[in-house]
């Protein structure tokens, strides 16, 4: 028992490498995307079902060499959710492989699924871990943070749909 845990950072890393060693093409034609997904609810949008819920996201993606501009979806697509945001602001933090990492190439539109939770109390704030892939990429959104505003809770599997945002 001692000694799995002595070794468990580094089975952490033989597995991030594993991940990366998957998708030699990708990293071999293309690039990797590095960088800052900020995405806001777009007002009027929220729809929320309790055990479903979806709202209209607009983002951008920071990168050191430029921005790209994203529209999508976010939600919960099977929990609970008791949430009654006016506004809702999510940040990942981005690393991937993709064929074509160029500015302009969209590499990030895709979707992503993992676990989602919140709560709100007029302010408040809320935690994903996202994973995921597009046709050009392969990427991990290992945390992403959200603030909000209104009042609710929420916790279940979590979505993200992008998709250029021309």
């Amino acid at each position: 028992m001692i000694t799995v845990k002595r070794f468990t950072p580094s089975v952490v890393v033989a597995g991030m490498l594993l991940l990366l060693a998957s998708a030699p093409v990708a990293l071999a034609q293309g690039g990797v995307e590095i960088g800052i997904l900020s995405c806001s609810s777009v007002p009027g949008t929220r729809r929320n079902l309790v055990v479903h819920s979806s709202v209209d996201v607009r983002c951008v993606f920071n990168r050191p060499d430029g921005q790209e501009m994203y529209k999508g979806k976010t939600g919960i697509s099977l929990g609970m959710d008791l949430n009654w945001n006016r506004s809702e602001t999510i940040h990942f933090a981005v690393l991937g492989g993709a064929t074509d990492a160029r500015i302009g190439s969209y590499a990030l539109a895709g979707k992503y699924f993992g676990g989602k939770a919140s709560a709100t109390f007029f302010v408040g704030g809320g935690a994903s871990a996202l994973i995921g892939a597009g046709p050009k990429t392969i990427s991990l959104q290992p945390l992403g943070l959200e603030s909000s505003t209104g009042w609710g809770l929420a916790g279940g599997l979590g979505y993200l749909y992008l998709e250029p945002g021309r």
